[in-house]
């Protein structure tokens, strides 16, 4: 199964992409969508919803698994990323790959096993669950390697309970 994870932001969205047997985790490739803010809110969510699917195709992806929206006081900053979510779910109900939404908390507690971990502890345990030799850079892009991971955590969760 290749998994294809998103970090969602307006300046910067992470993806990332692994694939998964059911027992051992493997990284196909990771980066970032940046858009300008040079250019209008609507060409930026349009681009990045675009890339999206074109990440998704390249590589074959049959799930999305994504970070959804978390704020605590500033709710206008939270607003661009809801557009930026909302965007990515209809260009992949266009082509039918399933995204599963999960909060901060939950990709943390999956990646780690704390639901309060650190950004750094979440980072080293995506370095060291997918084998690789550093902590994957920028730092959106190894948040959205966490959300694969989260997925798979999930996924295999689910099918052991039935």
């Amino acid at each position: 199964m290749i998994i294809l994870g998103v970090d969602p932001g307006l300046a910067d969205t992470g993806w990332g992409v692994v694939g998964f047997d059911g027992q051992h985790y493997w990284p196909v490739s990771y980066g970032t969508i940046k858009t300008s803010p040079k250019e209008s809110q609507q060409k930026r969510v349009y681009t990045i919803a675009e890339d999206l699917l074109s990440l998704a195709s390249k590589h074959n992806a049959s799930v999305v698994s994504m970070e959804d929206i978390f704020f605590t006081k500033n709710i206008t900053s939270a607003i661009p990323v809801a557009k930026v979510i909302g965007a990515a779910l209809h260009a992949f109900s266009t082509v039918s790959i399933p995204v599963y939404l999960y909060s901060p908390l939950e990709v943390k507690m999956a990646v780690t096993g704390m639901g309060r971990a650190e950004k750094l502890q979440v980072q080293e345990m995506v370095k060291i669950l997918l084998k690789l030799k550093d902590i994957p850079k920028p730092d959106h892009a190894a948040d959205a390697l966490a959300d694969c991971i989260c997925y798979c955590t999930h996924n295999l969760t689910r099918s052991l309970s039935r």
